[in-house]
């Protein structure tokens, strides 16, 4: 099963170059979608098979979620309409298409072969995973969990729309300014 780990790798390969190569944000995380994917591959292949469940289920599912959640946070606009009927169009959705195509064909040949016996992967348990992500990489866990959350308030603060908020007596007085700009202008 060599074969399907250099396929597994040559597709995380391919769709990481092409999240950085991308200037539309919505195909950028399209990739990294089929990245993420392709990295649960990896984990499974490895042995690591609750690893690549956690891949799936929080990585491509939930934080990606919130990516696009950000976006579309960002993305406000006049413009929105016409960019979400370019991102519709078949050529957008191709290379992610063809890059799962790849990963799934790649799953099914492993689920249908291995009765074989031919390839028995070392089995980790979720204990010995929480045992090494809380001892020896804690601080990893901890640094990459800071920079989520400073990710997501940061997207929340660009995206925020201003307004301004006066005190009523200020507002009453702006309003008296406008009523002599516009006394001034008749």
């Amino acid at each position: 099963m060599e074969i399907a780990f250099y396929i597994a790798g040559t597709v995380a390969l391919v769709a990481t170059l092409m999240v950085i190569t991308r200037h539309n944000p919505v195909h950028a995380l399209l990739y990294l979608n089929m990245s993420l994917l392709a990295h649960a591959m990896l984990f499974y292949l490895l042995g690591a098979s609750f690893a690549a469940l956690l891949e799936i289920i929080i990585y491509a599912g939930a934080i990606m979620v919130l990516f696009i959640f950000v976006v579309m946070l960002l993305n406000l606009g006049k413009e929105t309409a016409e960019q979400e009927r370019k991102w519709l169009k078949p050529k957008v959705w191709m290379g992610p298409t063809v890059l799962a195509a790849v990963l799934f064909a790649e799953f099914l040949v492993l689920v249908l072969s291995s009765g074989q016996g031919a390839y028995s992967p070392a089995v980790v348990s979720p204990r010995e995973l929480a045992v090494a992500l809380y001892r020896e990489y804690l601080i990893g866990v901890e640094l990459a969990a800071m920079l989520l959350m400073a990710a997501v308030v940061g997207a929340a603060h660009i995206g925020r729309h201003k307004k301004l908020v006066l005190h009523r007596f200020l507002q009453e007085e702006k309003e008296k300014e406008e009523e002599k700009h516009e006394e001034a202008v008749l």
